[in-house]
């Protein structure tokens, strides 16, 4: 998958950190530069090109619109401002999101989420070897390649166009639930919308929760409930 080069432009030196440190959380986002105004956009442009602007409306000299409305060719904009009057223009601007400060990780990661799908689709997320019964996978996650064995594998949660895999840490990875389940030995059990469990970790189940081995609740659906009954002998 592309790595997304990306450009901070922001007058407040930790508005820019707080930008920084939430694209260092996304495998796929890379800073290759800050900018403290307008000006500085434009020459870091003239000889640099970027997938996408995280930019500041109220900068000194010259706004953060007024810039858009110079621009010939844009990367994908995501606005990022205190000042909510401003959302109508720069949607007219064609930018992808506007963030309202202060805004979260997960609304952060939204927003990005909406350039990712604008953007070239992943593909080849997951490789899964073919040999041995798909015993072990492949998954990308903070520009690495990461061999799974699927013992080690507790449950899956969906987060969006991502998934977190629970090992004996927390593996994020850009794929949806379904399709990484598609490439999952016949072990893994959906448990509820949000989850798929490894049946070999299951431990007990109390109402409408399952304890995993390593004591883990995850809530159990009434829709997927009759599945994993039928899963256990003697139930």
């Amino acid at each position: 998958m592309k790595v997304l080069q990306c450009l901070i432009a922001d007058d407040e030196p930790i508005a820019r950190q707080i930008i920084e440190n939430y694209i260092h959380e996304i495998p796929y986002l890379e800073v290759v530069s800050t900018c403290k105004n307008a000006f500085e956009v434009m020459e870091f442009l003239q000889g640099n090109s970027i997938d996408l602007l995280f930019l500041d409306i109220n900068m000194p000299k010259l706004s953060g619109i007024s810039l858009l409305k110079t621009m010939r060719q844009k990367p994908q904009v995501i606005i990022t401002t205190a000042y909510p009057e401003y959302a109508v223009e720069g949607f007219e601007l064609s930018v992808t999101d506007y963030l309202l400060k202060p805004f979260s990780l997960e609304r952060f990661l939204q927003a990005v989420l909406k350039v990712q799908q604008q953007s070239t689709p992943i593909q080849d997320t997951i490789v899964v070897e073919k040999e041995n019964s798909a015993k072990s996978v492949y998954v990308k996650s903070d520009k690495k390649i990461i061999k799974l064995d699927l013992e080690t594998i507790n449950y899956i949660e969906a987060y969006g166009n991502y998934i977190k895999i629970y090992t004996d840490q927390m593996i994020l990875t850009p794929v949806t639930l379904s399709d990484f389940l598609e490439k999952l030995s016949d072990n893994f059990v959906r448990i509820h919308k949000s989850y798929v469990v490894n049946f070999n970790k299951l431990k007990l189940i109390d109402g409408n929760q399952i304890v995993l081995q390593n004591d883990s609740k995850l809530p159990i659906s009434k829709s997927y409930r009759k599945l994993v009954l039928n899963r256990i002998d003697g139930v």
